[in-house]
Order: C-alpha cells, then structure tokens, then sequence
C-alpha cells in the first residue's frame, strides 16, 4: 500500500485542504481517503479510513512526513524517499486526479467555493476510478 497527501484550497488558497491518499499497490485501488489539514489528525484520519484488512496486515509505504510516523504502526509502516520508486503509484494518482478534477488543476478558475462540494467531486471522481479498474 502507498499513502501521499497532495494540497488543494476551498474558496481561497488560505483555506487550504489535503488530499490524503492510500492506494493498493497490487491492484491500483484507492482504499482510504480523508480531506482535510495536514497534520497527526488527518493522518490518523486517514489510517481510520482504511479497510479493517489493511491496517491489519498491509505495510504502507510513504513519504517522511513526520505525521505517517506518528500515527502507523512501526510494523505497518515504511518511510522511504521518492528515489525508491516505493510511492510511484499513488504519485501517478495525484497527478491524475489534478488532471481530471478541474478544482484541483493549479492555477485555474474552476474552484470549490463549498468543503461539502469539494469532497464530493474528489469522492466522485475516486468512485469512477475504483469502478473502472473492474472492467
């Protein structure tokens, strides 16, 4: 499993909100997301988030935020730099996800001027993609 966070804002860029991403390596799966603030919390929201099969068995590997440390078991957990190729994936993810949801292309005019709505088109667009790996 690879966990990433990337930045996106609601109605200004001083509201800022994360993207916290865990992605299933072997099928490409997007299992666990919370939006919100970069910090322990959304960390420990985002373990929550995670299927009960996951947090018991996968080892999740991710960047050296200091959050992921904190927050996943020692024996869950593998802090590695992007050298490793061991985020690769969920990488990838976030630069599709800024591609396809217009709120989250940087420097654009298309933004969320509502958090309810900002979840709902990233959920929407993570339900689509999980759906489309069925096929």
């Amino acid at each position: 499993m690879q966990c990433d966070e990337l930045w996106s804002f609601v109605d200004n860029k001083g509201n800022k909100q994360w993207v916290w991403l865990a992605l299933d390596a072997d099928t490409r799966e997007i299992v666990g997301v919370y939006i919100g603030a970069r910090d322990e919390g959304a960390a420990r929201n985002l373990w929550q988030s995670l299927p009960p099969v996951y947090r018991q068995c996968a080892v999740a590997y991710t960047d050296v935020w200091a959050a992921y440390g904190t927050v996943l078991p020692s024996k869950c957990h593998r802090a590695v730099g992007k050298e490793t190729g061991k985020t690769s994936y969920v990488e990838r993810f976030n630069n599709t996800l800024r591609q396809r949801v217009s709120r989250l292309v940087r420097k654009t005019l298309s933004f969320s001027k509502s958090l309810e709505n900002h979840i709902g088109a990233i959920w929407y667009f993570i339900h689509y993609y999980n759906a489309s790996l069925l096929v």
